[in-house]
């Protein structure tokens, strides 16, 4: 799949005027950073980033339904890692219900069920993606027809990933990361994830890129040419010798294990490892399918982490993957 996947419409499946359903599932795909760039902390606390994101197929799927009168969002969650999952006001899935409730002037009455299968604090932004899910979900369920551009300011307001959850595809994301350029990519990378036995917090990796950087002149982030140019030929080599990460010190230097972890892939024949985002799950471009098979087996056998995951991309940004009639469909599962 070339360029986004995802342009024009927003994944609904059903036209504005028609009856609405009685539960909506969206899916929403896992990231990578392909380049991760970070400036100094700005005075609000964020920093600028040039963050080049690949969507890759590992998904979340979002099941929403109406809930009851006054009862605001209500979440349950199935899946690796679900128990890690907030399922109060804090989760950016109950977030996004409300903040679209709040535009339209609605009550965020809904189920929200999460089918979790992104690692949970993991850097690949899976909390970010079920914000984006829910929120397309919601929209569908509740009729709105809301602007995509709004959407994505919608999810803008909820984190810095969340607009690319949305988007998928590829995109350069500046400012915080929420200013999205889409990229085109001009064939399938392969991708092997390994996964750490614990999560990392991304504000505590913040906080320690910038006491090692403290005194330091760090520069403007800006996207490596090499790498779009990479990107746009679907030249995997080149983008291996691209992959760069900002955080990765950081999150290295709170969990030094993950250089055993990146060690293993390489000798195992990836072409390039580094930490996905803010860490801990490490990111292994492969040369193909079998080679990403066979660094994924190596990676299981060699105790460094607690499983492994195998992903193309560019993967589709958030999708409406099915409306339904059945009320039982919002339990999820």
């Amino acid at each position: 799949m070339n360029g986004t996947g995802s342009t024009g419409d927003t994944g609904r499946t059903r036209s504005a005027g028609s009856a609405r359903p009685d539960a909506v599932r969206a899916r929403v795909p896992a990231k990578v950073n392909a380049q991760l760039a970070v400036g100094g902390a700005r005075p609000d606390g964020f920093h600028d980033l040039a963050n080049v994101f690949l969507a890759v197929g590992l998904y979340d799927e979002v099941t929403v339904a109406p809930g009851a009168p006054g009862g605001g969002p209500v979440l349950t969650c199935t899946g690796p890692d679900a128990a890690q999952v907030p399922l109060d006001a804090t989760n950016l899935a109950a977030r996004a219900a409300v903040a679209l409730a709040d535009r339209h002037g609605i009550a965020p009455d809904v189920r929200i069920h999460i089918a979790k299968d992104i690692p949970v604090a993991g850097g690949m932004a899976g909390g970010s993606a079920d914000g984006a899910a829910a929120l397309l979900a919601c929209d569908t369920l509740w009729g709105l027809g809301t602007p995509r551009d709004e959407l994505l300011a919608l999810c803008a307001d909820l984190g810095s990933d969340v607009p690319f959850s949305l988007l998928g595809g590829a995109a350069l994301g500046t400012g915080r990361g929420e200013q999205l350029t889409p990229l085109s990519v001009g064939g399938t990378f392969h991708w092997v994830f390994a996964v750490a036995e614990e999560g990392l917090s991304t504000p505590r990796v913040f906080q320690e890129f910038d006491r090692l950087t403290a005194g330091s002149d760090v520069p403007p982030p800006a996207a490596d040419p090499a790498l779009l140019a990479a990107l746009r030929t679907g030249d995997a080599p080149a983008l291996a010798k691209a992959l760069a990460n900002d955080l990765q010190r950081a999150a290295l230097s709170l969990r030094p294990a993950l250089r055993a972890t990146l060690t293993a892939g390489t000798d195992a024949g990836a072409l390039a490892a580094l930490v996905s985002g803010s860490g801990p799950t490490t990111a292994f471009l492969a040369a193909d399918a079998e080679a990403a098979h066979r660094v994924a087996g190596a990676l299981a056998a060699s105790g460094t982490c607690r499983t492994t995951r195998v992903a193309a991309s560019p993967a589709r940004g958030a999708t409406v993957v099915a409306d339904t009639a059945d009320p039982a469909a919002g339990t999820g599962g």
